[in-house]
């Protein structure tokens, strides 16, 4: 679909009305592979497959063999719309009222991708090619799900051609109050748990004979709430600990279960590594259990590492074209969840810069028109001095 005005909003309109929910391709690939394959990028569709997980498609996309290879990371899936009655416009209708663009995926983060393409593009057409270096686009459909099909095997396929990468930009919604407020230089690691503690069944009324797995859950979930695993750092914010899910195997307020499950979400800065976290909650489940019997089993799932790209070229090449194009420095953060830049630093220096995060996984996700012309102004003067 090649549109000689690169036009940001023109394609996040076409990106947004394909309905990619993870792990569905719904055409959201095969739009951005139209837009690049006129230009001379070279296009590869992989499809990843794991057992016992979804097969997923993805795209990685290059123009240029030389150095330096600049490549920009993200994803077409999108979380569910939810209930759609909730939207004021159909979710993937890519409808645009007063200025404003709405759809899922409008910020998380299709129209990311639509600016770097329309950068991308308009800075090839400006010059009549690629005069220096190589531009990619290394774009899975796996982010918001397993992450396990996505990103990271695309590297290692990467690796496996012995193509090297020299810096990657990923167009997560970093931004805060106003577009380029906030670069992201590294993100905190973050691990699922999934706790298990056996009881033994019985009628409410003679709990003598059961075994209540309730109030020991409840000790250990207060046990790993309330025990601080560190005060942040210079560079990351506290660990967390958050309960997430509890579970029981019946809804009859007169039985006992035979068993009561919690999941946690545990954010963990560069203090730790997944091991040291590993090792932490096993010690409390394992202290809680020595004073009132418990029997537990654990289960930890989470691919996502702590990472932190120090500052330095790449960060001052971003940051030199946010305050270029925006005349305001952005901040150099590590707040927020997991992204798939915990991948990719193992390959090159890796920092995030996107759109405004605060309708992510929203009912009514938006984006002004606005800010997608000031991201493709940004992305595009990046390109540009990196390239440069």
């Amino acid at each position: 679909m090649p549109n000689p005005g690169h036009d940001p909003i023109e394609y996040a309109q076409a990106l947004i009305r394909c309905p990619s929910v993870t792990p569905e391709e719904a055409g959201a690939l095969s739009c951005l592979e139209g837009l690049l394959a006129p230009a001379g990028f070279a296009c590869h569709r992989l499809t990843m497959t794991e057992p016992g997980t979804p097969d997923v498609e993805n795209l990685y996309a290059r123009l240029g063999s030389g150095r330096p290879h600049l490549c920009f990371a993200g994803h077409t899936d999108v979380v569910p719309a939810g209930d759609a009655a909730g939207w004021s416009r159909p979710p993937f209708a890519a409808d645009i009222v007063d200025g404003i663009l709405y759809g899922r995926g409008a910020v998380d983060m299709k129209g990311a991708i639509a600016c770097f393409a329309a950068a991308a593009l308009a800075h090839i057409a400006g010059n009549g090619g690629l005069p220096r270096g190589s531009l990619s686009f290394l774009i899975t459909g796996d982010e918001e799900g397993p992450g396990i099909n996505g990103t990271a095997k695309i590297l290692d396929w990467l690796s496996a051609r012995g193509e090297g990468v020299d810096a990657c930009l990923v167009g997560e919604p970093t931004s805060s109050m106003a577009v380029g407020d906030e670069v992201k230089i590294g993100r905190r690691g973050s691990v699922t748990v999934e706790l298990t503690v056996h009881g033994k069944q019985g009628h409410a009324a003679y709990g003598n004979l059961a075994d209540n797995p309730v109030p020991k859950l409840a000790r250990i979930i207060d046990r790993l709430s309330s025990t601080p695993l560190d005060a942040g750092t210079s560079r990351f914010q506290p660990s967390s600990v958050e309960a997430t899910v509890l579970t029981v195997p019946n809804t009859t307020s007169n039985v006992i279960p035979a068993w009561a499950r919690a999941a946690f979400s545990i954010r963990y800065n560069d203090l730790h590594t997944r091991a040291d976290i590993e090792s932490w909650v096993r010690g409390h489940c394992e202290a809680v259990a020595r004073e009132l019997a418990v029997r537990f089993t654990l289960a930890f799932s989470g691919t996502h590492e702590v990472f932190l790209t120090e500052p330095g070229p790449l960060a001052e090449a971003v940051g030199g074209a946010v305050e270029a194009v925006t005349g305001r420095a952005p901040a150099l953060t590590t707040s927020g969840g997991a992204s798939d830049a915990s991948f990719i630093h193992k390959l090159c220096p890796v920092v995030e810069l996107g759109l405004r995060n605060s309708t992510a996984h929203k009912v009514d996700e938006q984006v002004p028109a606005s800010d997608l012309a000031m991201l493709t102004a940004i992305y595009r003067h990046l390109i540009e001095t990196y390239l440069g």
